[in-house]
């Protein structure tokens, strides 16, 4: 039996993601790392309350088999960029060098379709850059989720991206070859990939959001 870690529970993959870990049986206990005490009781729960200013605090908590990382933010949410940056690239890239350092097995990173070290763009670039160093760190087993827009009931709105969503619904019919993975995809399916990467054989890294979909179902 296993020990999964999960970071970003309340977002909107982490969620189906906690949820899944629940009923599978092949993990013991989920280490659940929180900013903030939850309202959530299963026997297999070890909330871990977390103070991300200070993650060599939690190096003995950061142990396990399989470490699933959900955490991102928005530029509403944090507005300055000090603070973005820290949170969508200095705690990702520190959790992950802690858990290889504790021989964490393997690591799934939620990161976002055409994320890139090299884009202009703070967001698409943060994502880049951790995915250039999770493949440094040479986990045993690597899974990067690049999903297009995510499906899902969110607890906030985003007007921006509700529109884009459904502009990407409506011309998801239209995204033939190598458009696939600019298709939506439901935030159940990518957790469902999550857990199934930790435990493949398969030594594919980095998966778009029509090879999401094809892991899932496998």
């Amino acid at each position: 039996m296993k020990t999964a870690l999960l970071f970003g529970a309340s977002g909107l993959v982490g969620n189906h993601l906690l949820n899944q870990l629940i009923s599978n049986n092949n993990y013991s206990k989920i280490k659940l790392f929180v900013r903030s005490s939850i309202d959530i009781s299963d026997p297999k729960i070890e909330i871990i309350q977390t103070d991300f200013n200070n993650l060599e605090n939690h190096r003995e908590d950061i142990k396990g088999d399989d470490c699933f990382f959900c955490i991102g933010t928005t530029k509403q949410n944090s507005p300055d960029k000090s603070e973005y940056r820290r949170v969508e690239l200095e705690v990702p890239k520190q959790i992950a060098q802690i858990a290889k350092s504790n021989s964490v097995n393997s690591f799934v990173f939620v990161s976002s379709g055409y994320a890139d070290p090299k884009s202009s763009g703070d967001y698409l670039k943060f994502k880049g850059e951790v995915e250039e160093e999770l493949k440094r760190l040479n986990f045993p087993k690597l899974g990067i989720m690049k999903p297009s827009f995510l499906l899902g009931d969110r607890k906030e709105k985003r007007i921006g991206e509700k529109i884009g969503i459904f502009v990407f619904k409506l011309l998801s019919p239209l995204f033939l070859g190598p458009l696939k993975k600019m298709k939506p995809i439901h935030s159940a399916t990518v957790a469902k990939a999550m857990i199934k990467i930790s435990k493949s054989e398969n030594d594919q890294i980095v998966f778009e959001s029509n090879e999401i979909v094809k892991l899932s179902i496998s």
